[in-house]
């Protein structure tokens, strides 16, 4: 059998649904990234981007070889991992008996996943000195969402761009003496970045959508960019 490969894949919509992209990577031994793929899904939902996401990769990876999938989806993740088999069970139907929400990707999964070794890894989204691979992924299928473009290492794609508050190639900053600070309030660039719930309102005064990258400031949330502008 094979050397394990270790793969992270994320989905990323705009709205939900708005504009959506999905997006898997691959890294070499030593962790780092050498093969991606990202795809643009026009108008979707979120999770039609992350199931659309772990689908393309595993029909990318031989199923021969062992795969470790990183993900920060918790309903993709139980999706394939904990409700599968009681849909297959139920005729693709739910506890509650109705029909299994985007039943055509479950099922597609459901068969690459045969007979293959893969082992699935929940990873958080958007921590500081957070997963390498989830944050690669996060980046090139927002990325993908947001100028409706296919990009991957075998089309000679650069690198997806960092978030506003993350330097390229990595997660998000440190704090001050390089010590993690998750928690990090007010204006300082190495506060977290994470997704947006809902929809709602920058203190600049544009809004955000559902699924888009806010960060906190002293005013409240709102894209990072305005929260390092502030913090200027």
């Amino acid at each position: 059998m094979r050397e394990l490969v270790v793969a992270a894949c994320d989905g990323a919509s705009k709205g939900n649904p708005g504009p959506a992209g999905w997006a898997w990577v691959v890294a070499d031994a030593s962790g780092t990234p050498v093969r991606w793929e990202a795809g643009a899904l026009g108008t979707a939902t979120n999770n039609i981007a992350e199931l659309t996401a772990l689908e393309r990769l595993l029909a990318a990876i031989d199923p021969a070889v062992p795969l470790e999938v990183r993900m920060d989806s918790q309903y993709a993740m139980k999706a394939v991992t904990t409700w599968l088999p009681g849909w297959k069970r139920n005729g693709w139907r739910t506890a509650a008996g109705k029909p299994v929400a985007n039943q055509e990707l479950v099922v597609r999964i459901d068969e690459l996943l045969q007979g293959r070794p893969v082992e699935f890894r929940y990873v958080p989204a958007h921590q500081v000195d957070g997963d390498r691979l989830n944050d690669f992924a996060d980046r090139a299928a927002s990325r993908a969402a947001t100028a409706q473009q296919d990009a991957g290492s075998a089309l000679g794609s650069p690198e997806p761009p960092p978030a506003p508050d993350r330097p390229a190639g990595g997660p998000a900053k440190r704090g001050s003496g390089g010590k993690k600070n998750p928690r990090q309030r007010g204006g300082g660039s190495a506060a977290r970045t994470i997704k947006a719930k809902f929809p709602g309102r920058c203190t600049c005064g544009r809004g955000y959508a559902a699924g888009e990258p806010i960060a906190k400031n002293d005013k409240g949330w709102g894209h990072p960019e305005c929260r390092t502008t502030q913090s200027a």
